[in-house]
């Protein structure tokens, strides 16, 4: 996967165009409640400003209506957020699409809210023309919307003197192709979640690639009911028990395996006060739902973890949000932690989880893509790196 990175180019003079991911939480006063996301997009504005380049930030925020700017639509909360970070002011530009702004070597402006300017989200060419005619240089750092092809994310890149990837979006593209193209063996993945139903293709294609491929909460009971086995009232999807096998003969069919829980943890409802007991996987009875994997079966999976060379992690593997039912996740998070292996972790509860055992710092690579973590997992070609990948020069 080749594409132009931006620590490659010289900006020094230049004006540089750079789509970031600053869509962060607000409360009801529009205050931040969180700002991982503009912390993560520092590295690349601050080499362009080190290095003598004039910065354009743009991002989207929330889900606008194209053609207006609403009071929960405007990035000037995140301009005064940005400004504290880089320690210097962070001037915001609204109706930016046609110029008629400055922007010297040095400094740096935000442009308004980008999905509020019509025909971002169907990526109109028109729109993207003049967007490209504002740069010299293009900077994709948002790998979030790397699935989505946007005026922004993919049609500026096919129109702009240089198009290049960010340092965020730089690492996370290394990071995946580590991980799943060049893997250390054995490649372990982790997949948890509720339902087989939206995350089937990803388990289709990682059966074909991993050595190991670790289910967990409902997706792992689904595989139970494949396997024969009695699960109760839990969370399951019935209906998906042939794509669980179709899964498991592909594993099986390369020497690989789906191990599944040989004792679980279960209750009576999903609830902080609920009684948690543990029993072996047979003794499951039929007002029980199985909410987390049993210490001998989390056990297996931390050596499984312990012997891997690749871990890619998707998902916990209970419902780890309640104590009493938290103890799979806990020992898998502090295997992946206590592992030689390289580790990348994405998606909202998997950050939840390294959030809460605190391993953040013992993970490889922890992915800030959300969905584009996901279609890159299962395979597909994400609009906005295939377009980097076009201006690849050479």
């Amino acid at each position: 996967m080749k594409v132009l990175k931006l620590t490659d180019i010289d900006v020094r003079g230049k004006k540089v165009f750079i789509r970031a991911d600053l869509n962060v939480p607000q409360d009801d006063a529009g205050n931040i409640t969180e700002d991982t996301r503009i912390r993560a997009s520092i590295p690349s504005i601050q080499y362009c400003l080190d290095n003598g380049a004039a910065v354009m930030v743009t991002s989207h925020l929330g889900r606008p209506t194209e053609g207006t700017v609403g009071p929960d639509d405007t990035l000037a909360p995140v301009a005064v957020r940005l400004g504290q970070l880089l320690h210097k002011p962070v001037k915001l530009i609204t109706d930016w699409v046609d110029g008629g702004f400055t922007v010297e070597p040095g400094q740096i402006v935000l442009l308004e809210n980008c999905r509020c300017n019509k025909g971002e989200k169907k990526d109109d060419e028109a729109l993207a023309t003049k967007m490209a005619a504002l740069c010299d240089v293009y900077v994709n750092d948002a790998f979030g919307t790397a699935h989505r092809a946007e005026a922004t994310t993919h049609g500026i890149a096919r129109f702009a003197p240089v198009a290049c990837a960010g340092i965020l979006m730089g690492a996370e593209i290394d990071a995946l192709s580590k991980a799943l193209h060049e893997p250390a063996r054995p490649l372990v993945a982790i997949v948890g979640g509720a339902k087989v139903s939206t995350k089937l293709t990803i388990l289709k294609t990682l059966a074909q690639k991993v050595d190991q491929l670790i289910v967990g909460g409902g997706i792992a009971n689904t595989f139970l009911l494949a396997a024969g086995k009695r699960i109760g009232e839990s969370l399951a999807e019935p209906e998906m028990v042939r794509e669980a096998h179709q899964v498991m003969d592909i594993m099986k069919e390369r020497g690989a395996e789906v191990p599944l829980p040989v004792d679980v943890v279960v209750a009576d409802e999903v609830s902080a006060l609920a009684r948690a007991n543990r029993i072996p996987v047979d003794e499951v009875g039929p007002h029980d739902r199985i909410l987390d994997f049993g210490p001998k079966s989390a056990a297996k999976l931390a050596e499984i973890i312990a012997h891997a060379g690749t871990i890619v992690w998707n998902g916990p593997v209970g419902v780890f949000e309640h104590a009493q039912f938290a103890g799979g996740t806990k020992m898998m998070a502090s295997a992946i932690a206590h592992s030689e292996a390289f580790s990348i972790a994405g998606g909202g509860d998997t950050l939840a989880a390294i959030a809460k055992f605190h391993i953040a710092d013992d993970v490889g690579y922890i992915s800030t893509g959300g969905g584009a973590f996901l279609e890159f997992l299962e395979g597909k070609k994400l609009p906005a790196i295939a377009a980097l990948e076009a201006r690849f020069p050479g």
